[in-house]
Parts: structure tokens; sequence; C-alpha cells
């Protein structure tokens, strides 16, 4: 049965110090992550600067608890009695769980993937209760802060940061029209983007050619990426029908 000596225990100096050390590593993580993210941002990836940083920061958190053990539960676990389960296998275990579960809110349609964010904000729901189950109160409330942030305003840093946003295009020509790769490659590079050779698809559709491809554009043009490419597809000569939409690979 707990007492008041066993519940302050979770508020002493140590546990004090021992939480602000995890949150300086905390910080550390989401900077490292958004800068990693970034990148992978700037080129148009589906995982971009709060996926990054949310994953990185669930990962440092789970990992910085082995190094407190004398901590756990509130400096208790040296004084329970053994066997004394080790917490680490039911951390690998319920990050391996949670895993499956991330896993299912990812969708994929096309060129375009969806659910990535919120599947890393997941993974981080499970290492931040890992945090609270662990007695490290302060550091969960500062993991729930950062990871809250992220989400709400992770997207419009990104979105001010220069990048190069991914499209992918869908032609349809009149029966009569043949395109030419170095046509839409240089009818791309005229209004701002770039063809992408590797992701060419050719069909045909009822004696139509279908040219599926992804472009990316040479700067966000301020969120206007597809209403910018959508404009100019008229001056593209054959074209019956298109379909454009963001592809984040």
């Amino acid at each position: 049965m707990l007492d008041l000596e066993q519940l302050l225990r979770y508020w002493a100096i140590g546990q004090w110090q021992a939480n602000v050390l995890m949150l300086m590593h905390l910080g550390g993580a989401m900077v490292l992550g958004l800068i990693l993210g970034y990148e992978r941002a700037y080129h148009g990836r589906a995982a971009g600067m709060r996926t990054y940083a949310l994953v990185c920061m669930a990962s440092c958190a789970v990992t910085v608890l082995v190094a407190f053990p004398q901590h756990w539960f509130g400096g208790l676990a040296g004084a329970l009695p053994p066997p004394f389960t080790d917490p680490t296998r039911v951390i690998q275990g319920v990050l391996t769980g949670i895993g499956f579960l991330c896993a299912g809110v990812i969708m994929r349609e096309g060129m375009n993937i969806s659910g990535l964010t919120t599947a890393a904000s997941l993974w981080a729901a499970a290492a931040l209760g890992i945090v609270v189950g662990m007695g490290f109160y302060f550091a969960a409330i500062a993991l729930t802060l950062l990871c809250a942030s992220l989400m709400m305003w992770g997207a419009k840093l990104e979105a001010r940061l220069p990048s190069h946003p991914a499209i992918s295009v869908l032609l349809r020509g009149e029966p009569a029209r043949r395109f030419e790769q170095a046509e839409l490659a240089a009818f791309a590079e005229q209004i701002g983007y770039r063809f992408a050779p590797g992701s060419l698809s050719i069909e045909c559709v009822g004696g139509r050619e279908e040219w599926r491809f992804v472009c990316t554009a040479m700067r966000n043009y301020k969120g206007q990426t597809l209403t910018r490419f959508s404009s100019h597809i008229g001056e593209l000569p054959g074209v019956a029908e298109y379909r454009v939409t963001h592809a984040r690979n």
C-alpha cells in the first residue's frame, strides 16, 4: 500500500534532475529530427519534418529510460523484492505491438501516401505511456507538449521553408495525339517544374495515349503547386483530359 512518502518520491530532487535531463534529450532529439525531416520534405517525400521529429523524440524517450533505472517508479524499483520483472521487455513488446496499429493508418492511393504523421504520433503516444508508467511525469508532460506543438505548427513551418513539392500528373491525349517524353519534359521546365523520367508510365486506352508521371516544382509557389500546373495544361496541344494530384512518395 502506498503512503505519502512513497508518493513524494516521484517529485524528489533526484527525480526532478532526471526529468530535466530527459527533457534536454527530448529537445535535442526533436531538433535533430526536424533537420533530418526537412531534407525529406524539401524533396517532396511523404515523411516530413513532423514525422521524423515525432519518431526521433519517441525513440529517444524510451531509450533514455534505460539510463535511469535507479529512478524507475519513483525510485522504488531497487526496493522491490526479487524476482523483479525487467520493464525493458515490456517496453519492447509495447513498441512492437503498436507498430502493427501504426501500419494500419497509413494509406496509399496512387503516388499519394497519407497517415504517416498519424502513425508517428501513435507511436509517440505509446512512448508517452511508457514514460508515464516509469514515473517520469515531468518528462512525459514535456514530450506531450513537444509532440502536440509539432502536429499543430509543424506543417506551417514546413510550408514556409523552401521546398520542391511533387505532383502526380495524368494526361489523356486526343485519339491521334502522340506525346513525346522530351516534349513533356520541356513543357514542365518551361512552367517551373522538373519532369521525373523514373516515374513515367504509358498506356493506350481506347486508342488514346495515357501518360502518368511525376513532376517536382522548382519552388513551392506559396501552396499553389497544383493550380499553377493545371492552369498551364491548356498550352499543351492535344490534351483531352488531365488530372493533377499531390505526389507524396
